[in-house]
């Protein structure tokens, strides 16, 4: 079981990741910044955040460019994208996800909020809360992982969700990568 809130392509702005922080500080597990953030490294609006190097993160030179955090038992890979041409194939990022065990990618660098799963790997591209395409509405998304049950939700940068884009994983994994 776990909660977790996922940004990414902020590009510069802090008011929005401050109030994002607060709004989620107690009730989530978890919270990832899928780079471009364009904030340093110590940047105090990303303190608390798992965050990974955007190709716009000049600043955040010491920025990893993966992570793998564990959000109960579910393993998650964390990259921004574009090392793995995302705007092309999510063949490359399937294949480095899976090398390190983790049953959800999380990404950003297109700036498209979306979330589907594909031989069994989750991914999850929160959008943009700065500059969004494939919408109008900048937003971020909540992932909750319920006995196995995985829930992606999509909300404006308002807070308002947006049903349309929100997806159930309803396949019980565990922490082995296998369905159950």
């Amino acid at each position: 079981m776990g909660k977790a809130l996922i940004v990414s392509d902020s590009h510069g702005l802090t008011d929005e990741l401050v109030t994002l922080k607060k709004r989620f500080d107690s009730e989530v597990d978890l919270m990832i910044h899928c780079g471009d953030s364009e904030l340093s490294t110590n940047a105090e609006e990303l303190s608390g955040f798992v965050t990974v190097k955007g190709n716009m993160d000049y600043l955040g030179d010491d920025f990893p460019n993966e992570a793998i955090e564990l959000l109960g038992q579910t393993c998650i890979y964390i990259t921004h994208g574009h090392l793995y041409d995302v705007k092309m194939s999510y063949l490359s990022l399937a294949y480095r996800a899976e090398e390190t065990g983790a049953k959800i990618a999380c990404f950003g660098h297109s700036h498209v909020a979306e979330a589907f799963e594909r031989e069994g790997m989750i991914f999850i591209n929160p959008g943009s809360i700065r500059l969004p395409r494939g919408t109008f509405e900048k937003t971020y998304a909540v992932l909750e992982i319920e006995e196995g049950i995985v829930s992606v939700s999509f909300y404006s940068l308002d807070g308002i969700r947006i049903d349309q884009l929100c997806k159930t994983f309803g396949e019980k994994i565990n922490n082995k990568n296998k369905k159950v």
